[in-house]
């Protein structure tokens, strides 16, 4: 099997690549960006593309994904697209008018993943399921009694295929792991590298992951970037990893994650790197009742 294509299958029959391209970028960078970096992503292995109705890219994302499915780089079953259901669509009537935008904002027929981020559309993000514009349904920043709260639910028809959370050697998630992998559910990471955007989202307090000496000191055995430490260990915990760059450099740099191996020594060191921090902690919504952080994972 070519390394490039690793990829995890979902409980629902569907196969997730394990390396994903995030389209994230802060509102100053210009949208054309995301249109020239998906195409470079594309060009250069990249089979998984996140994004988001959020992120107000995804006519440029899909642009990107048709233009290159045109010139026969890939077809449209090679790419995994993920979009999803932002928190002003939640209402289940509002659920599959959301999905039909962005589907006709990227112009494609249906997207790969569609992640909600709160447990109350999940009937209505079944029957986008059902009636083909989603091949799989997950969810995103759920702890595990959200999980379980979805997973007993009377009458459920389709179980999510993955819990897209913040997940680095700083919040190695690894009780939300297991439980994940126990119930047949992907967890997918986002923040992999820790963060260093200037985000309203993001705490600025804390220390930059990428520096970890640890890390570091690991990058250089292997004669490689921390940054691509940090994605490998996620890949060797079986765990789907979203690499976020505009960077041509880096986005090249991001493939070469199939190229080495950490030892069972280097898993161990990374692990005990973990000091719960979250960059993303959503602070602005601490008093909601479905607020996922209270809880230890």
């Amino acid at each position: 099997m070519d390394p490039k294509s690793q990829r995890v299958k979902l409980n629902d029959g569907h196969f997730i690549p394990v390396l994903g391209f995030g389209t994230y970028a802060p509102e100053e960078v210009p949208k054309s960006e995301a249109l020239e970096a998906t195409k470079l992503a594309i060009e250069v292995g990249f089979r998984h593309v996140d994004s988001a109705h959020l992120y107000q890219n995804e006519e440029q994302v899909g642009q990107a994904i048709r233009s290159k499915i045109a010139d026969g780089t890939v077809k449209r079953e090679d790419v995994f697209y993920t979009s999803k259901l932002w928190c002003t669509f939640l209402r289940p009537e509002l659920v599959q008018p959301a999905l039909e935008k962005s589907l006709k904002n990227l112009q494609l027929d249906y997207v790969d993943l569609y992640i909600i981020h709160s447990p109350v559309s999940l009937k209505a993000l079944e029957k986008c399921k059902d009636a083909g514009l989603t091949k799989s349904i997950g969810v995103s920043n759920f702890n595990h009694k959200q999980l379980e709260k979805i997973l007993n639910k009377p009458g459920l028809k389709y179980k999510p295929v993955c819990n897209q959370v913040e997940c680095h050697p700083y919040l190695n998630q690894s009780k939300l792991l297991e439980f994940c992998k126990s119930h047949d559910i992907v967890l997918v990471a986002y923040a992999a590298l820790g963060s260093q955007l200037s985000s309203e989202w993001v705490n600025q307090n804390h220390p930059v992951l990428l520096e970890d000496p640890v890390l570091c000191a690991i990058a250089k055995k292997h004669k490689q970037t921390p940054a691509l430490v940090a994605l490998r260990y996620q890949v060797q915990r079986g765990v789907v990893v979203l690499a976020k760059s505009f960077n041509k450099k880096r986005i090249k740099e991001n493939m070469q994650v199939f190229d080495f191996e950490l030892t069972p020594e280097d898993m161990k060191a990374i692990d005990g790197l973990n000091r719960n921090i979250r960059y993303y902690d959503f602070q602005q919504s601490t008093g909601h009742p479905e607020y996922p952080f209270s809880e230890e994972y």
